[in-house]
């Protein structure tokens, strides 16, 4: 069970990444039927951490407190040489099983603590190339938004890292929460796409295009939508459509609407007692067992033991 969070301060750490994290973990969100996790920040040596814009922020927690961390999480800092007791709390959380979350140039403290060996891993498409070619034994992927590999999760720039430890919250305690952070954040429960959309297509010019189309498209999740239909939508040919919206949305209209039916699903799941098939059939799946095969692909489980985690959880 995801309970004690751990957020290191790294001399160098950027404040945005760093508030990402204090952001999804450390607001208790009770009131509203969302988590409350123990929170805690630390730093190698008590006192002032100077940030990447210069200022200091006051941390009294050393590194003995995140021992038991269910979470260790490493925001993006300055791209130098890490403090070795920094990499042995990093070290020792991938050992005992517990997650690692890096933001942006975070992995790079991943790296140098040598959790990346033999793992896939991401970090700011500006810094991609220098993570490959300085740790070979990782697998960087420069255009998606976030990696897991084995509880090890490293993200891409800025907004990214949001995306990222989202998704350690579905992973640990279901979609329903996940929402309510999301909400309280004003933030997409989940993205789809990659960094690829930001590096060619810095303002993405026919977003507004979409707004309705994906909005018409989460009303009739149940029916069988095809291309035409959805370009007739956003009155353009369906070449122009499916190059657009893979341009704007980071990934292709299928997937998109793939990714909605199956978060559509997770819900029901937790919040219903209603049968696979009806499920099944409301999200646009047509079946329970084509259901059942895209919670294998997508999220390495089956709907029975999706609810089964996560759907007594929100009865209780």
């Amino acid at each position: 069970m995801l309970k004690k969070i751990v957020l290191l301060a790294l001399p160098g750490v950027a404040p945005f990444e760093f508030g990402v994290v204090c952001e999804v973990f450390g607001i208790d969100r009770s009131d509203s039927g969302g988590p409350r996790f123990d929170f805690t920040i630390a730093t190698a040596t008590p006192g002032a951490v100077r940030t990447s814009l210069g200022f200091d922020m006051m941390i009294d927690n050393d590194l003995s407190v995140a021992a038991h961390a269910d979470l260790i999480a490493v925001p993006a800092h300055a791209i130098e040489a890490v403090d070795e007791r920094f990499l042995d709390v990093i070290r020792a959380a991938e050992a005992r099983g517990a997650w690692v979350l890096s933001i942006c140039s975070g992995a790079f403290a991943l790296a140098q603590a040598g959790i990346l060996n033999g793992r896939r891993s991401t970090t700011h498409w500006m810094h991609a190339d220098r993570l490959a070619a300085q740790f070979p034994g990782t697998m960087v992927d420069p255009d998606v938004l976030y990696v897991e590999d084995r509880k090890v999760v490293t993200s891409a720039g800025t907004a990214a890292g949001i995306d990222a430890a989202l998704h350690v919250v579905r992973k640990e305690l279901g979609a329903a929460a996940t929402t309510v952070i999301a909400r309280r954040m004003v933030v997409p429960p989940q993205r789809d796409g990659g960094q690829a959309q930001y590096i060619q297509f810095p303002i993405a010019e026919h977003a507004d295009s979409f707004a309705s189309v994906t909005d018409w498209m989460l009303a009739n999740l149940g029916e069988d939508l095809t291309i035409d239909q959805l370009a007739r939508k956003a009155l353009m040919s369906s070449r122009t459509f499916a190059r657009r919206f893979r341009a704007d949305m980071g990934t292709t209209p299928a997937a998109w609407l793939n990714r909605q039916r199956i978060i559509r699903a997770q819900h029901l799941l937790e919040r219903t007692d209603r049968s696979l098939e009806s499920i099944a059939a409301e999200t646009g799946f047509g079946a329970a067992a084509v259901m059942r095969h895209h919670f294998l692909k997508v999220l390495q489980t089956t709907p029975t033991t999706y609810r089964r985690t996560f759907g007594e959880q929100v009865a209780s």
